[in-house]
């Protein structure tokens, strides 16, 4: 995208933000009439995963010709998510420890919501078990990505393998991901009226301003300890892009087409296709953008680590249950785990936090304190994580022996 149009995009999607929170805070239910405007747009986006992931992964392994460089190409992407993963819920355990958001609640009883019914007897196997599916098909079209992703992994290295026969199937899935980039630049016109739409039917969801500042009260502890440790993370993340990716503020600016859509959307995977489209902007390496971020918006979840080990130390707190340094650290372990199978579509977080919770023995009810401000903290969170893919593709590109540095 040229970038006098980006700017000008950029800015649009900013005024789609702000007019969207400003009409949902003082009409209130009456936005949910354009709701249907917000469904376009994301259905549009979603639209574009499954070819985009599968032609990108396809294609960027590939193009690193021979195979034994993914293991540095992997174990790179993985080092960095995992150290940021858990860099991000250590803070949120730092930041609840501190603030104590549910020390004078003095909750007890409750229903475990719907949202979590039948996810009682969830754990860390079905993590790793859901890494590869029996139906590839149906994954895509419930969005599990990590399958898909793992298969295309596979492919692209036994089409290595093929010499000539494998060129015209590479051929092909290149092709398809440049078409694929191609119709995410056209899409991204329409971001700014999607995204207003999505904002402002969710504050009118919530019954405008007034209904939704009634809700904020109730927990505006917890929503403090959230907000400041993913602004702390978003910070933390910067200077990893500074110190070790060795880009500036130009590379956030960029990205924040992508950081404001992935804040109307909640959903990183719904803002995969743009994420991808801002680091080529970026000048990021092919083969960086299109191994890292496709997995990244998978399995790296900073903001849901985050967000999942704070709210769980809450609800301990909301329930007058002490934790020690040793269930602490069940937490930390578990929220980090748990946070890789959090899918990339809205309040996912809430079902792998039934993990969390387990772990230390907490009760599920618990999860119904959060779920007034869920939707809210979820934009948070959805834009740190976008935030973490977009630096992880940078840390990534910098590490590759023939990707040209800034």
């Amino acid at each position: 995208m040229p970038h006098k149009h980006a700017v000008i995009l950029l800015i649009f999607i900013a005024l789609g933000v702000f007019v969207g929170a400003f009409c949902g805070w003082y009409l209130g239910e009456s936005m949910l009439q354009i709701e249907w405007l917000g469904k376009l747009f994301l259905n549009a986006l979603k639209m574009m995963i499954i070819p985009l992931i599968v032609a990108a992964v396809i294609s960027g392994v590939a193009s690193m010709g021979d195979i034994r460089k993914l293991e540095r190409l992997g174990g790179i992407t993985v080092l960095y998510y995992i150290s940021t993963t858990a860099i991000a819920v250590f803070i949120g355990l730092i930041m609840v420890n501190i603030i104590q958001p549910g020390a004078e609640l003095n909750i007890s009883g409750g229903v475990i919501p719907d949202k979590v019914l039948g996810k009682e007897e969830t754990g860390i196997s079905d993590i790793l078990l859901s890494m590869v599916s029996p139906n590839l098909v149906k994954s895509a079209s419930e969005t599990k990505l990590l399958p898909l992703i793992l298969f295309s992994i596979l492919f692209s290295a036994a089409l290595t393998t093929l010499g000539e026969k494998g060129k015209p199937v590479l051929a092909f899935f290149d092709g398809l991901n440049e078409a694929m980039m191609k119709l995410v630049t056209w899409l991204m016109y329409l971001a700014p009226l999607g995204i207003f739409a999505l904002v402002a039917a969710r504050l009118g969801m919530a019954g405008g301003g007034e209904a939704f500042l009634n809700e904020i009260k109730a927990v505006g502890l917890h929503v403090i300890t959230v907000l400041s440790g993913l602004a702390i993370h978003f910070i933390v993340l910067y200077l990893v892009l500074f110190f070790i990716a060795k880009r500036g503020f130009s590379y956030l600016t960029t990205m924040l087409r992508a950081l404001l859509t992935a804040f109307g959307t909640a959903s990183s995977s719904a803002t995969l296709p743009l994420t991808m489209e801002c680091a080529k902007e970026n000048k990021v390496d092919e083969r960086a953008l299109r191994f890292t971020i496709p997995i990244g918006s998978t399995i790296n979840m900073d903001g849901t680590a985050l967000y999942e080990a704070a709210a769980v130390m809450f609800i301990a707190q909301a329930y007058g249950m002490d934790m020690s340094l040793g269930q602490q650290a069940i937490i930390f372990i578990t929220a980090t785990l748990a946070a890789i199978g959090a899918a990339g579509i809205p309040e996912a977080g809430l079902v792998t936090m039934v993990i969390v919770l387990q772990a230390v023995g907490l009760p599920l009810e618990g999860i119904g304190l959060l779920l007034a401000v869920d939707w809210f903290l979820d934009r948070f969170r959805t834009t740190v994580n976008v935030w973490g893919d977009a630096v992880g593709a940078a840390v990534v590109h910098r590490f590759l022996p023939e990707a040209r540095n800034p």
